[in-house]
């Protein structure tokens, strides 16, 4: 992360968290004349579900405004905010939590594969010794039982019901937004919803 994107986290992040979510990443790159900063929030890890057209929306404009209060972004600059989408490599405890209810397959420390829906993610204790040693682990269809510590990563696999339910409600959005004039309207609650793009405070034209 360059210094400029450690800036605007530090910034954003009160707006982020007082709006009830977590700040998943920041990005600021150039684009002509301007800046673009990529925000990423997701809801809380033991949240099931996606954000909300509703709640992309709000959190876009508290990030907003926090950005026009501490000029951290010199310059003409495009705010985007979106969310991390299915395609993001479930890598960390936080990532499987949310991952729940999702068909997800997951590459073992033993090289092997497993592939199921994701129904719950709890701790388990007590070892052999009588330490007491909580692991996470992952609890597929059927009960099947897979310690975090034995997955090197997992995907979200896009499942057609799913993706067909996303697009319905993008369109429905796009409808909607068509003449809504500042920008505050953002991508419907499926995962890879993208709130449009949001002119910076210093932003020319």
């Amino acid at each position: 992360m360059t210094q400029q994107a450690d800036a605007v986290r530090d910034v954003v992040r009160p707006a982020v968290e007082a709006e009830g979510l977590h700040l998943e990443e920041v990005a600021v790159s150039r684009a002509g004349s301007r800046s673009v900063v990529r925000v990423t929030v997701d809801l809380p890890e033991d949240a099931v579900g996606s954000l909300d057209s509703d709640t992309l929306g709000e959190v876009s404009r508290a990030v907003s405004a926090a950005l026009d209060v501490d000029d951290v972004v010199a310059g003409a600059y495009t705010l985007e905010i979106s969310t991390p989408g299915t395609s993001r490599p479930l890598t960390e405890l936080r990532h499987f939590k949310r991952a729940r209810t999702r068909l997800v397959t997951l590459k073992l420390a033993d090289g092997g594969r497993a592939e199921g829906r994701l129904t719950d993610v709890v701790t388990e204790g007590a070892g052999e010794d009588g330490t007491v040693a909580d692991a996470a682990v992952l609890v597929l269809d059927g009960d099947r039982r897979i310690a975090l510590a034995d997955v090197v990563r997992g995907k979200v696999e896009v499942e057609l019901k799913r993706l067909d339910d996303a697009q319905d409600a993008a369109a429905g959005e796009l409808g909607e937004s068509a003449e809504d004039t500042d920008d505050d309207s953002a991508g419907a609650g499926f995962d890879d919803a993208t709130e449009g793009h949001r002119p910076g405070r210093n932003e020319e034209g």
